[in-house]
């Protein structure tokens, strides 16, 4: 690992950082979240999550690992009212508008005991947690013999378009043809990653795929999301303002000029059993 990812590393599983300020509350993850409203196809990601438990038993338990601003939890009680849900996150702050029982609580060290839920969700967290490994193993530990895990996370192609954004806005900051990189938060666990990670603990991984385009012929959604990354602003070796300024110019400029700005996603679900 060079220094530079070494630091990028760090920067996404700073466990100070990520409760003290990338998700204090749920504000920057729903900006990132209400993105995917003009995204063609739509997946209705809680609803296919909720479809993947149809086999929990009723009264069954389901623990939701790095639950963020509870948007699963929150559809499961909708879907599901049959089930014990607990959500479970480091960001204290976060949790204050998750709907039911929630608890602080580190992916590596989870308060629960050995086979003691039915099935357990890490939904876009993975990536966040320093020991990859551990907490795979902790699910994996925490979950019944024939329970199941799901996880997901972002294909290390997805969102091509708004790095390209970032490094032309940075570019133009810095006066330089193409600026630094943005920081990448799912490259740890990224969906060609994700796999292997789950592997071995689960003698089952099913990879479904989410591919889709974002068309926006406005460009303030897509600046929500860039500047949702305000937490990482250090990392990004530019001034962080100064370049969602420009960004927002260009991307202006684009709109005026093809009607409208896409972006390329891809996404996917992992489901996991013994």
């Amino acid at each position: 690992m060079t220094e530079l990812s070494a630091a990028y590393a760090a920067a996404v599983t700073d466990r100070s950082r990520l409760a003290g300020s990338a998700y204090s509350s749920g504000r920057d993850l729903a900006a990132r979240q209400s993105l995917y409203q003009w995204q063609t196809p739509r997946y209705d990601l809680p609803g296919i999550v909720a479809e993947k438990l149809s086999g929990v038993r009723k009264r069954g338990r389901v623990v939701d690992v790095g639950c963020g601003n509870g948007k699963f939890i929150q559809r499961l009680r909708e879907d599901r009212p049959d089930l014990a849900l607990l959500g479970l996150d480091i960001a204290p702050g976060i949790l204050a508008d998750v709907p039911g029982l929630v608890a602080v609580a580190d992916a590596t060290r989870l308060p629960l005991t050995a086979g003691s839920v039915d099935a357990a969700l890490a939904l876009h967290m993975l990536y966040h947690v320093p020991d990859i490994p551990l907490a795979v193993r902790e699910l994996s530990r925490v979950v019944s013999r024939d329970g199941l895990v799901i996880a997901s996370t972002n294909s290390d192609r997805d969102k091509a378009e708004l790095d390209d954004l970032w490094r032309r806005a940075a570019g133009d900051v810095l006066g330089i043809g193409r600026g630094p990189a943005r920081i990448s938060l799912s490259a740890r666990f990224s969906l060609e990653k994700a796999s292997a990670f789950l592997g071995e603990e689960f003698g089952r991984v099913e990879t479904m795929e989410l591919p889709g385009t974002i068309t926006v012929d406005d460009p303030e959604p897509v600046i929500a999301h860039m500047a949702s990354y305000r937490a990482w602003a250090d990392q990004h070796d530019v001034p962080f303002d100064a370049t969602i300024e420009r960004a927002r110019t260009i991307l202006v400029e684009h709109i005026d000029q093809h009607r409208v700005f896409e972006i390329t996603c891809l996404g996917g679900v992992l489901v996991c059993r013994r």
